[in-house]
């Protein structure tokens, strides 16, 4: 049998014939599809058009005393990339995204814990992320507890990169993390941060990342500061980085609009040097920070190990509660230019998005995006051309 029509089965059963010791077990089911629609121009030298698509299954599970699982597979393809459904019946592109058991204890459940496969975003997503854009998502293998207080949340995950099952482990990698949010300070709140991430082989990593995030506001203003320092080992270099983040932001138009300034300043070095000074951004979804084009999201290989100063301009709009309209200008440079001909500008990017929502469930999202390369995209191996990025995608969710 199919493994979705298994699992599918397998919910239909459990949702209509549970045993006689089981009635007080609560059982949700959920699903997506997910199409999207995507013109890249050039993409590889050239124009290119495609189609992928997500489509999800999941139940959850109360089973009493605080416990519970929650199973959640997936299938990501492109259109067309089974040339026939009479040959090709495998689903190689089917998979568990989610899989986890969950206990959860005390007054108001201020302990939970959770073990399996997992998605987890901390913070802001500039380091742990779902990257939810992408229509496979990002999930870990591990551990992750967390607490949650009146003054404040801590979570602690200890997740497992890769597994070589070899005698001395060397190819091993593990992501450990402990993240805690105060809250109640000044006129918002203190995000503190201590990440270690390590992956053997040839190329080793061993490396920390502590950072702060302050975000507060009054009335109509908003802001958001961030900042982080990464040491360590890198590819057998090493680690000297930073990263500082900096927004602020103001609702318009009795609330109707809005405005943001942003700015981004992660700092690079050079290819041929002793010290890795490009800051990593881990497992960050970029998408959210760096330009809708999505031409930075590895940062020490898309930049030639140069870093990123970006500063934007972010605009919204909401003409009915219905149609959300965004806009964002994007000016790119490296953070670091040296020995480059150029000034290390490497251009601008506008990015419109237009939302439509439908209901809770039925969203219409549309985008384009056009980037203006400037002569230090050249000068560290990227392409020297224009490009043109739109798409439209159709999101129904329960």
């Amino acid at each position: 049998m199919h493994p979705l029509r298994l699992v599918v089965a397998l919910a239909a059963a459990a949702g209509v014939s549970l045993p006689a010791g089981a009635q007080d077990v609560s059982v949700t089911f959920g699903g997506q599809v997910r199409p999207r629609f995507e013109l890249r121009d050039p993409l590889l030298g050239a124009p290119e058009s495609f189609v992928s698509m997500r489509t999800r299954a999941s139940v959850e599970a109360d089973v009493g005393e605080g416990v519970g699982l929650f199973v959640q597979v997936q299938d990501v393809r492109f259109w067309g990339g089974s040339r026939s459904t009479l040959t090709d019946f495998s689903a190689p592109n089917f998979d568990l995204h989610q899989g986890y058991l969950q206990f959860q204890a005390g007054d108001d459940d201020w302990f939970t814990g959770r073990a399996g496969r997992q998605r987890t975003r901390l913070g802001g997503e500039r380091l742990v992320g779902w990257v939810n854009w992408t229509q496979q998502g990002r999930t870990f293998d591990g551990v992750r507890l967390a607490t949650d207080l009146p003054w404040g949340r801590t979570e602690l995950v200890a997740y497992k990169l890769a597994e070589s099952l070899s005698e001395n482990h060397e190819n091993d990698g593990d992501f450990l993390g402990l993240y805690s949010v105060l809250r109640n300070v000044g006129q918002g709140t203190l995000d503190a941060y201590i990440l270690y991430n390590r992956m053997g082989g040839d190329a080793s990593t061993s490396q920390g990342t502590l950072g702060l995030r302050h975000v507060g506001g009054a009335s109509t203003l908003s802001y958001r500061l961030e900042g982080s320092y990464q040491l360590g080992e890198r590819g057998g270099s090493d680690v000297s980085a930073f990263m500082v983040g900096a927004r602020v932001g103001s609702t318009l138009a009795d609330g109707k609009a809005a405005l943001t300034l942003w700015y981004d300043h992660l700092s690079g070095g050079t290819p041929d040097a002793d010290k890795a000074k490009v800051f990593d951004t881990l497992f960050a979804t970029n998408h959210k920070f760096y330009g809708l084009a999505d031409l930075f999201l590895n940062i020490p290989v898309q930049t030639d190990s140069r870093g990123l100063q970006d500063l934007a301009l972010k605009g919204r709009y909401t003409p009915t509660a219905k149609v959300p309209i965004l806009l964002e200008i994007h000016a790119f440079w490296l953070s670091n230019a040296q020995g480059l001909e150029s000034s290390g500008h490497l251009g601008e990017e506008i990015d419109l998005t237009v939302r439509y929502l439908h209901s809770s469930r039925f969203t219409i999202w549309g985008g384009l995006s056009y980037v203006f390369r400037d002569s230090a995209f050249v000068e560290i191996g990227r392409s020297d051309q224009d490009m043109v990025w739109t798409y439209l995608m159709l999101d129904v969710a329960f």
